[in-house]
């Protein structure tokens, strides 16, 4: 046997030493990234047990706390706080808790959740290589999600749910070969899907509910590995999206698709959740959706949905839920629905079926509204397209008839522009500019200091709009620009030339009148320019050629993508919630908003039925009233041109302005109370119930207080501003007009409740004895 030389020996165990040795050093770094991640998070103590540096591999796995190692390398962190954590303190650094978490270079997966996160992500994160799951769900993290993400090539899941991520889903989306799970539900990504989606051929599973994206669903029928797709509380839309046929759960609900349900959809055999609800589908409903073999719910209540369901329809066995109420439909319920099961629910409301136990329409409801949604009958479809043939033969030969006695008359015209022409058969369009308003309104003192002031909001100029704009900004008022509609018109999502995004209104007129006839109202409009209003930023006429009559009005106002003040404060984002200051401030914008509405500008705006879901946030989540009492708006078309109230008063007009007043006043009520509970509030006698409750806590103790506020908040809000938004509540909310505040004094209350936190907040009080300092102004009301 060859003996080995001692050279060779002293070298072998030079090597053995210095490979413990910095194993050992690997588990000692690991080991004080931990215990810094631990301070960084404020969690208690991870080595409970004073283990050492080498086996903290070793410690116990909890529901909180969790760390996986191979071969003595941390490749798996799992950190879950409580539910509902509140924000981690002002000194945490988002960029320093990544700068330390990068320093467990195996790591495989990270779990992170509910832990009071906030700040951008830093794109650093990047430099964790090895990742292949990625969870940061229910924290407070805002920005871009950061396209350095793309670069880890091994990523297979992301979850980024319930946070506070903006702006759009990037090309970039594309870079990961293996991703299998993308979900960033519960943010506020407010752009339309990139195309690039379609290329994540390893996609399983993309939820992006209860955002504000919008437009067109990219083909995604190349994703052939699909099987759960949720895009519920959206903007998407028109169109049914194309799909691949191995989805097992598909949510559409709350968007704005206006098509038919395509056939292939019958043929989603592996399909068990399909949700289509509130909606605008139309078109007749497949029966075969009932009987598809691995269906268990169906939803597609709230659409226009029409055709025919029979008794001897076949159904699922497994089918344990479904809602078909608030369509079309007629016929007989199917037999087959009519379970005995107490687990099983159908529910068919508000259709025109021939049952009993569920409210229907008279069957000629249905058809009507099938016809007003644009389903005809393939006859009567038939007889227009006849008839079109005919109309445009005709119109063709009057047409030339037209312009032939156009030429003639047009030297007359220009000589005498008063006079106007005989009704011509044709229609067309125009914008005359000065038609929208003279040189007098253009010199009024109000109107110029009025528009000078407009540079404080950082808003443009009021104006006139073109009609041609206003089809360039919304693809033709293309039906993926629809936002919704009601008694005051039809609203559109616009981006003008500059970038900027508007809401524009469509107010379609039963009768013709002159611009002239409008003018009264265009100068109260575009006096409505307020930090706290949705405000008007121009309007257009479409008019008829021939008399320059008004067919239609558009009204443009600024728009505000971030959602309603209720889905802050009570709604859909359990964690996307703002702060017991927040909603003070919040508070004291309506306020603000309302008072310049009854007293900022002549005459005032009174009984303006605002509700909470009629206040929107912007980017600043600054509170701006997107619903209030425009004349043009409320009055008939009878009564245009009639004018409007001068604000001359008399006495009577002076009652009639305070009662208007006080109602506006036990709204803002309303509003206040549902920012203090965190519930909604969406019935008087619910109004009636927890008014009298805060009569009764605000005369209690400081406990039976905090007992009626959203928990998200009870802690964190001072008992002295606390007091003084619940005082103020109730009084907004007293049964007698005579006896609610005025905002002057609510919103002087308001600031005192703002300035106490603050001084908390900031560390100026409690004083010595745990009294709040008392702030420079005390509260106005006396209650």
């Amino acid at each position: 046997m060859a003996r080995v030389s001692p050279l060779l020996m002293h070298l072998i165990l030079f090597v053995i030493l210095f490979s413990v040795s910095h194993a050992k050093g690997n588990s000692s770094s690991e080991a004080v990234t931990l215990l810094r991640i631990q301070r960084l998070l404020n969690l208690p103590a991870v080595f409970s047990r004073s283990y050492k540096y080498s086996n903290f591999c070793n410690i116990e796995p909890s529901l909180s706390f969790t760390i996986i190692c191979y071969e003595g390398k941390i490749t798996q962190l799992h950190i879950i706080g409580e539910k509902n954590a509140p924000l981690l303190p002002k000194n945490f650094s988002m960029n320093l808790f990544v700068t330390t978490l990068v320093r467990l270079p195996s790591l495989k997966v990270l779990t992170l959740v509910s832990l009071g996160l906030w700040g951008p992500l830093p794109g650093k994160i990047s430099k964790l290589s090895a990742l292949e799951i990625l969870n940061v769900t229910s924290n407070f993290l805002y920005g871009v999600i950061p396209q350095e993400l793309s670069s880890l090539s091994n990523l297979q899941t992301i979850v980024l749910d319930d946070n506070m991520f903006s702006g759009p889903l990037q090309d970039w989306m594309s870079s990961f070969p293996l991703l299998a799970v993308f979900s960033a539900k519960k943010n506020l990504l407010n752009a339309s899907l990139p195309n690039t989606l379609s290329g994540l051929e390893s996609l399983r599973v993309l939820g992006l509910s209860h955002n504000h994206l919008f437009g067109e669903v990219p083909d995604l029928s190349g994703l052939t590995n699909l099987q759960v797709l949720e895009l519920d509380d959206n903007a998407f839309g028109p169109q049914f999206p194309k799909l691949g046929k191995k989805l097992v759960t598909l949510v559409l609900s709350k968007n704005k698709f206006r098509s038919g349900i395509p056939a292939e959809v019958s043929s989603y055999y592996q399909l068990e959740r399909l949700d289509i609800s509130c909606n605008m589908f139309v078109g007749p409903f497949p029966p075969t959706l009932l009987s598809l073999p691995s269906i268990t719910y169906l939803n597609v209540s709230q659409n226009k949905l029409t055709g025919m369901l029979f008794e001897n329809l076949s159904c699922n066995a497994e089918l344990q839920s479904v809602d078909l109420s608030s369509n079309l439909l007629a016929g007989s319920l199917p037999t087959c629905l009519l379970s005995d099961s107490k687990d099983n629910v159908v529910l068919y409301a508000r259709n025109c079926l021939s049952v009993g136990n569920q409210s229907q329409h008279p069957l000629p409801y249905c058809r009507n509204e099938a016809l007003a949604v644009g389903i005809i009958p393939e006859r009567s479809k038939q007889k227009r397209a006849s008839k079109s043939i005919l109309a445009l033969g005709i119109v063709g030969g009057i047409f030339g008839g037209v312009v032939l006695v156009s030429l003639i008359f047009v030297a007359h015209r220009r000589m005498n522009t008063n006079k106007v022409m005989k009704k011509s058969p044709t229609r067309s369009i125009t914008e005359n500019a000065s038609s929208g308003y003279t040189s007098k309104l253009l010199s009024d003192a109000r109107y110029i200091s009025q528009t000078m002031k407009l540079g404080a909001l950082g808003l443009p100029s009021y104006r006139t709009f073109s009609l041609d704009e206003l089809e360039e900004a919304t693809n033709n008022f293309d039906t993926s620009t629809f936002m919704g509609e009601g008694s005051h018109g039809q609203m559109y999502r616009g981006q003008l030339k500059d970038g900027s995004f508007v809401a524009i209104r469509c107010l379609k007129l039963k009768t013709t009148h002159s611009t002239q006839n409008f003018m009264h109202h265009i100068e109260h409009i575009l006096k409505l320019r307020h930090r706290h209003l949705v405000s008007a930023l121009g309007h257009c006429y479409e008019c008829y050629l021939d008399d320059s009559s008004v067919s239609r009005i558009f009204l443009v106002f600024e728009y505000v993508p971030n959602g309603t003040l209720r889905s802050w404060i009570s709604e859909g984002h359990p964690r996307r919630s703002l702060t017991w200051t927040q909603r003070i401030l919040a508070a004291i914008g309506i306020a603000n908003g309302i008072q310049f509405l009854q007293t900022g500008i002549i005459p005032g705006l009174y009984s303006n039925n605002l509700k909470i879901t009629d206040v929107l946030l912007d980017q600043n989540l600054v509170a701006k009233i997107s619903s209030y009492n425009l004349p043009l708006l409320e009055e008939t078309i009878e009564q245009v041109g009639q004018g409007v109230s001068s604000g001359a008063s008399t006495s009577s007009h002076g009652r009639a302005r305070m009662k208007h007043g006080a109602t506006d006043v036990h709204d803002f009520g309303v509003i206040v109370l549902e920012m203090i509970k965190g519930r909604p509030v969406k019935s008087r006698t619910q109004v009636g119930v927890l008014k009298d409750q805060l009569q009764v806590v605000i005369a209690a103790d400081d406990a039976a207080r905090r007992s009626m506020v959203d928990p998200r908040v009870k802690q964190t809000c001072l008992a002295q501003s606390l007091m003084t938004m619940m005082e103020i509540c109730f009084r907004c909310l007293h049964n007698e007009p005579a006896d609610r505040p005025s905002f002057d004094d609510i919103l002087w209350n308001l600031q005192y409740a703002a300035q106490v936190q603050d001084a908390w907040q900031q560390g100026e009080c409690p004083s010595s004895d745990g009294s709040p300092i008392s702030p420079s102004q005390p509260p106005r009301l006396t209650f």
